[in-house]
């Protein structure tokens, strides 16, 4: 495969990115976008970056299929002992069965391939989560067969599992019955090794003897139909056999395991397998990891709709207040009473015009010799701006609530928070007040700092003083609350005249432009203030995504990577890639050369003996090795599972893995 270390460092930052939480919002099929991005992460981290790291590693043959296809019955058959356990109750095994030859043992028991599944060896029967290691001596070094769980098992588990064991075979030894093989499930695997080139054969299973050749047929014509013509196909004849758990009869599996036995002699074959399902698991990331990306996208999308429904909820909250300062409502009641306080009279409304130098006069004094009012008005002030305020921050999170309890993403987002999380937002957080206060208090504090600046110069200075800071920044604060909408009755004419008084003495003070600026300022500096605070109680909402959205640069990382493994796989020969292959359908796994033929015959070519035959680390293939497959010493039929004893069809077989 050529110098494979830019490629492997691109599939490795591939898995980085892939080991990250993509699709945590409720949008789309969120949940089949999970599971192609698990699916994959598991392909990277069984198959191909194993596969890339050691090309010249032995040769996984996955052998899967539907329930009842007899998977468990063939491995046995084909290595001639009972490694699986066949049965009639599902599942029968609990763990998938790896049977490998002893020269190949260490590979599979260091997990270099299948890491995410621990090792059983020996005589243990394996538990969920685990791959048993068997060696058998009739399996030839380069070769190993790992029994699946069935593709459409009644668990929810073995079904996952099969489907990550086939991503992780070189070769799927495809297993279904005569009654059975046009049915979806299967098919839609099929369907899958075809967009993914991956080296695929297909034994059909208890077919009737007046079925042979008739069902075959009708398989071919749907494989081609599928895109998959030419594909290796074994047919197994329903047989009687003498237990439940017996083998098949070496003649029935013959040619599959001659195939196999030939196919772990050639090393050409080997690579060839290699090849095809290595360049089809690389070329399909070039659909794969783009339709991620957009799912990713769409994650993106969905959090930022859900962003915006924050900033809209708060925007209106923002609005509420900014109501709030101009309508009046900040002048009644407690406001309004120590207003009166404050200035002493209760005739404001009759010749103000003419009176503002008496009015001032009386404030100099009562501001002068009584300071009890001024401080229980800028008190009461203060409490009036928390209360708007926390209503308004009230109002908005109940508003967001509303608003993500209606999206489905922002439904799941809530419900993944909790009840208790849930409930407490919709209303203010519980620091709200407090920063609330601190906020009016700095306000407060910058009235003061703009009367100050104001009168800086000698003549305004003396004005100040004759009225005092304080006096002047509470007239200011007044000001900023200057219009009556939303005030009845007396109190428009009581509000009215509050606001407009203090106006007045402000502006003998400054000045009608001067007055107008700072009321400008002071008003703008408390609506920037009351922002920064619900936008900080609106980050209980944002936070919520913040923990879970993905980086915003994850889906062009992904679509960089799916670029950086196109171009590496240009500079691979071209048997590796492809472009070599028919378009738009698997490339079939034909019978590698030298392969051997039946037993007992020699010297003709292609069997095993003949010139040009395939070897196993250089040990030539014999009539004796091909029948170790069997497990058979070469005996007559029923030496070995033949038909003698109590009668047992294999279509009762019913092995789940």
């Amino acid at each position: 495969m050529g110098d494979n270390d830019g490629l492997l460092e691109t599939l490795r930052e591939l898995r980085r990115h892939l080991g990250r939480e993509l699709f945590p919002l409720a949008i789309g099929d969120a949940a089949a976008e999970r599971r192609a991005a698990r699916e994959l992460a598991g392909q990277l981290d069984d198959y191909l970056i194993p596969r890339l790291t050691t090309i010249d590693a032995p040769l996984l043959a996955v052998v899967g299929g539907s329930t009842g296809a007899g998977k468990s019955t063939l491995v046995n058959s084909l290595v001639g002992a009972d490694v699986s356990e066949p049965g009639v109750l599902r599942p029968t095994t609990m763990a998938p069965t790896l049977v490998t030859s002893s020269a190949d043992r260490e590979w599979f028991t260091a997990q270099n391939v299948l890491p995410g599944l621990s090792r059983v060896t020996g005589g243990g029967r394996g538990q969920p989560g685990t791959i048993r290691i068997v060696t058998a001596s009739a399996v030839p070094p380069g070769l190993a067969l790992l029994d699946a769980p069935d593709i459409d098992s009644i668990v929810t588990s073995n079904r996952e599992l099969a489907t990550q064991l086939l991503s992780a075979a070189d070769l799927w030894l495809f297993t279904t019955t005569a009654a059975r093989y046009a049915d979806e499930v299967p098919w839609s695997f099929l369907r899958t090794a075809r967009e993914r080139s991956t080296a695929l054969a297909i034994v059909l299973s208890r077919v009737p003897p007046e079925a042979l050749g008739v069902v075959r047929k009708d398989l071919t014509r749907l494989l081609e139909a599928n895109g998959l013509g030419g594909t290796r196909l074994f047919e197994v004849p329903e047989l009687v056999l003498p237990e439940e758990n017996a083998r098949l009869p070496r003649q029935a599996v013959q040619p599959v395991a001659d195939w196999l036995l030939a196919l772990a002699a050639d090393s050409r074959s080997r690579a060839e397998v290699v090849r095809q399902t290595l360049s089809g698991a690389l070329e399909s990331l070039a659909v794969r990891v783009p339709a991620l990306a957009a799912a990713v996208e769409r994650q993106h999308a969905g959090a930022a709709e859900l962003r915006s429904m924050a900033d809209a909820a708060y925007a209106v909250g923002l609005s509420t207040f900014d109501e709030g300062m101009r309508d009046g409502t900040l002048l009644r009641g407690e406001v309004l009473a120590r207003w009166q306080d404050f200035i002493g009279t209760g005739d404001l409304m009759r010749s103000l015009e003419s009176r503002v130098g008496r009015f001032r006069d009386r404030l100099v004094a009562l501001v002068m010799g009584r300071p009890a009012p001024e401080n229980e008005l800028r008190v009461a002030l203060e409490s009036g701006v928390e209360a708007l305020i926390r209503a308004s921050a009230d109002g908005a999170a109940e508003r967001l609530l509303e608003s993500w309890s209606s999206n489905p993403a922002g439904r799941a987002l809530l419900e993944e928070a909790g009840v208790a999380v849930s409930s407490r937002l919709g209303r203010a957080s519980a620091v709200l007040p407090a920063r609330a206060q601190d906020a009016v208090r700095g306000w407060q504090a910058y009235v003061l700092d703009l009367v100050r600046e104001e009168g800086a110069d000698r003549r305004t200075t003396a004005r100040v003083t004759s009225y005092g800071l304080n006096g002047a920044g509470l007239l200011l604060m007044i000001a900023v609350f200057a219009s009556t909408g939303g005030l009845t009755g007396i109190e428009v004419g009581i509000a009215g005249g509050t606001s407009v008084l203090s106006q007045k003495i402000l502006e003998a003070v400054f000045g009608d432009q001067a007055v107008r600026t700072l009321t400008v300022k002071a008003r703008s500096d408390l609506r920037a203030r009351v922002a920064i605070l619900l936008g900080e109680d609106a980050d209980r909402f944002t936070g919520l995504l913040d923990a879970v959205q993905p980086a915003d640069d994850t889906a062009p990382a992904l679509r960089a990577t799916s670029d950086a493994v196109r171009e590496h796989l240009r500079e691979l020969p071209v048997a590796n890639r492809r472009a070599a292959l028919p378009e738009g359908s698997a490339r079939p796994l034909d019978a590698p050369p030298g392969t051997p033929g039946e037993l007992g015959t020699s010297g003709a070519p292609g069997t095993a003996g003949a010139p040009g035959r395939p070897e196993v680390s250089g040990t030539p293939v014999t009539p004796g090795s091909v029948s170790r497959m069997n497990g058979d010493p070469g005996g007559p039929p029923g030496t070995r599972g033949g038909p003698t004893g109590v009668p047992r069809a294999n279509g009762t077989e019913g092995d789940e893995a």
